[in-house]
């Protein structure tokens, strides 16, 4: 059993507890399963006794290693299917109370260069979904939008019912998935949960690819001494959430039992901001290796500044943050150095 095996199946145990109902029973779809964020709920649900826990993932941006470790677990199940495909996403809805939905084409870059696959992976991958969950009486329906539907909108702290212009074909899919998540809500009575992840962070996430995130970019290029390149000058700013304040949000908004919580798309933050210069240099002093980063033109389609008020989630969610930026960031630098 190698270092890595041991991380992730040990890790679940020093996250707290987010749900206060007994999950004793009750089954979950983790859509995007295998994926960073998805990998983690699933981790969470089994680790606390869920009746049962189905993934479904077509692993195009998912990894199987992220699931690996699961499927000796009695209670753990993964259909290998495409959201694009209705009767794969209406097979993998039947028998569940619990949906959350994480499958989808991330980055804003992608989508400048491939508008068309990904409004079909999230937009009717989406629909077919929510379809699917509605078609088979769900008890709750949780899926991920983003901050990238503040678009241009200059205010911060960044408030749920401020949005501004969009400014990538990804916004666009993730606002329209809260149209259409609102529509579902009042037109079926669907018990519909959205949440607009900010910068989430954390083991598990791909530092390999051409779409791969910053901070796993960041700490793998220190690591290797390869060029690490910062787009802009740098001083840009996020609020970076370290990922087991992801999951709990997903949790308590799947067993939420307060009426007011459904129809709604809520801040998925800390509530800080970092700028992306802060961040290399907290990442090169936690590897304690000496390195430049290389500043090259800002990319379109990114948004400046970034920080979430997250007073809403708090108020009808019971959600509060556990993990802050540089907590998180040095448990993420350590994963990644044990790998």
């Amino acid at each position: 059993m190698d270092g890595l095996f041991l991380l992730l199946k040990t890790n679940w145990k020093h996250m707290p507890v987010f749900h206060t109902e007994d999950i004793f029973g009750k089954k979950f779809l983790v859509t995007g399963g295998a994926g960073f964020i998805g990998s983690h709920i699933v981790e969470y649900l089994l680790a606390n006794g869920a009746g049962s826990v189905r993934v479904l993932d077509n692993l195009s941006t998912g990894s199987a290693k992220n699931v690996a470790m699961f499927h000796d677990h009695g209670n753990y199940e993964f259909f290998d299917g495409d959201i694009r495909d209705m009767d794969t996403c209406e097979r993998a809805c039947e028998n569940i109370d619990h949906v959350t939905h994480q499958a989808a084409l991330g980055s804003v870059p992608r989508s400048v260069k491939d508008p068309v696959t990904s409004n079909e992976v999230n937009v009717s991958g989406f629909v077919n979904m929510i379809t699917a969950a509605k078609n088979a009486g769900v008890k709750t329906f949780v899926y991920a939008s983003s901050s990238s539907v503040y678009g241009d909108e200059p205010n911060l702290p960044k408030k749920e019912e401020r949005t501004g212009n969009l400014l990538s074909p990804y916004a666009v899919t993730k606002k329209a998935n809260e149209l259409y998540a609102a529509v579902f809500g009042n037109l079926y009575g669907m018990k519909v949960v959205g949440l607009r992840y900010f910068n989430v962070f954390g083991p598990r996430q791909d530092p390999d690819g051409p779409y791969a995130a910053v901070i796993p970019l960041f700490v793998s290029g220190i690591l290797k001494q390869t060029p690490v390149y910062i787009n802009g000058d740098g001083e840009q700013t996020r609020d970076f959430t370290y990922v087991e304040n992801a999951v709990q949000a997903n949790i308590r908004a799947m067993l939420a039992t307060n009426g007011d919580a459904f129809g709604q798309a809520y801040n998925v933050a800390v509530g800080d901001k970092f700028s992306v210069n802060f961040l290399f240099n907290a990442i090169r002093e936690m590897l304690a290796i000496e390195h430049s980063p290389t500043y090259r033109e800002a990319r379109s389609g990114d948004i400046r500044d970034s920080l979430a008020d997250i007073s809403k989630a708090r108020q009808l969610l019971g959600y509060e943050p556990t993990q802050h930026f540089l907590d998180g960031l040095k448990l993420t630098v350590d994963y990644f150095k044990g790998m």
